[in-house]
């Protein structure tokens, strides 16, 4: 669990928070017993998005140009890990922390959580975040959030697929602790190659994306926990994954 710890700012992502989140998604990595991480935050706020006061005139283009380059890396990052990504909300999302939102593989969301992109109502227009949020909802509904920075309701965010559950408050953790569980009764190796191949075939036409699938099956069929799944399913025994 990686945990946003900056209530006071409203844990907003700023250069330092970028850096430290990116340090944390990369540690351990590779270790095997890494199954799945949950991006939590501290405070009645999940994320405002960006620390506005590193965005004054006062910087210089290239300072606001690592910023950004920063955060996209971050969110890309988060889809090229091999283990899923569950964002826990229990609060606001705003720009560039619905843009997070919005990265992750999973989101799970108590109800009193909130999601939007303001930043049309500064004079500075989330483009950044209309990248992840054009691709998790209906175009109509992202440029609505993106031209009015309104917010929607937890439970809009679910209807339209910015979050993948809504929950209580007091059931938030139970919840996305049951997902994660469930996740990581799964092959680790398994996982990982979907998740790849996933984000590798969703932004291409429909045969591309069935060729690059049927090549992976095939390769799935080659993995140890490929071939180890079918034999337990075959044997009726539960599997014994090797990840």
């Amino acid at each position: 669990t990686i945990v946003l710890n900056n209530p006071r700012r409203r844990n907003a992502l700023s250069l330092p928070m970028l850096q430290s989140l990116r340090r944390d998604l990369l540690h351990d990595v590779k270790s095997r017993e890494l199954r799945v991480i949950v991006i939590a935050a501290e405070g009645p706020v999940f994320c405002s998005g960006h620390d506005l006061k590193e965005l004054s005139s006062e910087d210089d283009v290239k300072h606001h140009s690592q910023i950004f380059e920063l955060c996209a890396e971050v969110m890309t990052l988060m889809q090229k890990l091999p283990v899923p990504v569950i964002a826990k909300v229990n609060g606001l999302a705003t720009a560039a922390g619905c843009q997070l939102v919005a990265s992750c593989d999973i989101a799970v969301a108590s109800e009193k959580s909130q999601f939007a992109t303001p930043g049309v109502n500064i004079g500075l227009f989330c483009s950044t975040p209309a990248v992840a949020l054009g691709r998790s909802l209906p175009r109509k509904v992202a440029l609505e959030m993106l031209f009015t920075g309104a917010p929607l309701s937890a439970h809009e965010a679910l209807m339209h697929g910015l979050v993948s559950k809504v929950v209580p408050e007091d059931k938030l953790e139970e919840e996305t602790m049951k997902i994660s569980q469930k996740i990581c009764e799964s092959s680790k190796s398994v996982l990982a190659l979907g998740k790849a191949t996933f984000y590798r075939q969703i932004t291409q036409d429909l045969d591309t994306a069935y060729k690059i699938t049927t090549k992976v099956m095939v390769d799935n069929l080659t993995l140890r926990d490929g071939q180890e799944g079918i034999e337990a399913f075959v044997q009726k025994r539960k599997p014994v994954w090797s990840h």
